[in-house]
């Protein structure tokens, strides 16, 4: 699966860049997200590094005929009435396992948000783990690994290196990226 999720992307003429992180048990905030296609491009960047992914969708992406094979490429459905609780479940559930790489995507949707959900800083803050940035740039045709991020609180600071990092990225439909913000940064 890994060589023919490369073979095609590389066919289409996407590089990735970047190497397999040392950290056992990390986030991933994966952007932009303005298409289904990051979703597929991030499985293929993630088995490019040999990354074991896990990502949070919609429990309704999680139904026949699609159910078995979201769980497989390590989804874990959540209903969002409950959102409430799920940072707390979903950071025990990232302390208690040996090795987990959980992909988020902040922007939350595919089309443009005014502000990014908070729930990667808060389940990263609340799990003790850190959080690495990766990027999808369709203008050049790179995904690529970056640096890590360690939540310190500082909401602003933290979301101010986050921007630099991610800075002239273009998705594959720009019209739908929305700004790079949380409400938090107040």
């Amino acid at each position: 699966m890994r060589h023919l999720a490369l073979w095609f992307w590389r066919l289409r003429g996407w590089k990735f860049v970047g190497e397999k992180p040392a950290e056992k048990r990390y986030i991933i905030i994966a952007v932009p997200h303005t298409s289904n296609w990051d979703f597929i491009l991030f499985l293929a960047a993630a088995a490019a590094f040999d990354i074991p992914l896990r990502y949070i969708g919609k429990h309704t992406l999680f139904k026949w005929p699609f159910g078995g094979l979201m769980r497989r490429w390590g989804g874990i459905p959540v209903d969002r009435s409950a959102a409430g609780g799920m940072v707390g479940q979903v950071a025990e559930a990232m302390r208690a396992s040996e090795e987990a790489a959980l992909v988020i995507t902040p922007e939350g949707t595919r089309g443009e948000s005014e502000f990014w959900k908070s729930g990667f800083y808060r389940i990263a803050q609340a799990a003790d783990v850190p959080v690495l940035l990766a990027r999808d740039d369709w203008a050049t045709k790179v995904v690529e690994l970056g640096p890590w991020i360690h939540p310190s609180g500082n909401v602003k600071a933290d979301m101010d290196r986050i921007r630099s990092f991610y800075a002239g990225v273009v998705g594959r439909h720009p019209e739908r990226q929305g700004p790079m913000r949380m409400k938090e940064e107040a």
